[in-house]
């Protein structure tokens, strides 16, 4: 029977490629990731079709292939681009308010909420989601893409758990 031998240098080579492919996978999974955004929702800060860089240690250390935070340290603040899981898809928004902050409504003409000095407008529907809630619970984030008429966000489906923020956009 005849065995072929590594050379010591052939060894070498693997050793280093399988070194950097474990660290590379360590990497992508909990420091840093590339993402596709396909959509417009972000539109003003973010173009349909750019690759965006996700700092996911931001936040704290997300369960890989989940939508939850294995530990987490800090939260998202108002302004901060995040990333999180909604229905099995990551999703791209804004965070527009967090856990506590008072949250003011008005359906004269126009139906809007109020946040701070920021007037975001609001269907009817999403009027109706919203209304009952003066302020964002604990532990929640309320996230909105730039392009209010073109998003899906928490005016529709309501507050994102900060448990679920996967990471902070750090380059468009």
């Amino acid at each position: 029977m005849y065995q072929t031998q590594l050379s010591p240098s052939a060894k070498s080579i693997i050793k280093v490629i399988s070194i950097g492919l474990i660290a590379g996978l360590f990497l992508k999974l909990f420091v840093i990731d590339f993402l596709h955004v396909s959509g417009t929702s972000m539109e003003g800060a973010i173009k349909d079709g750019s690759v965006i860089a996700v700092n996911r240690l931001a936040y704290g250390i997300a369960v890989p292939y989940s939508d939850r935070l294995l530990i987490q340290w800090n939260r998202p603040k108002v302004g901060d681009i995040v990333i999180y899981m909604y229905n099995n898809k990551i999703v791209v928004k804004r965070c527009a308010a967090v856990s506590e902050q008072s949250l003011e409504y008005s359906a004269n003409s126009l139906y809007n909420l109020k946040i701070g000095d920021k007037n975001i407008p609001l269907t009817k529907e999403q009027y109706f989601n919203l209304k009952d809630c003066s302020k964002v619970p604990e532990g929640y984030i309320l996230a909105i893409g730039d392009n209010y008429e073109k998003s899906v966000d928490s005016r529709d489906y309501g507050f994102v758990s900060v448990r679920n923020v996967l990471g902070k956009v750090i380059c468009r």
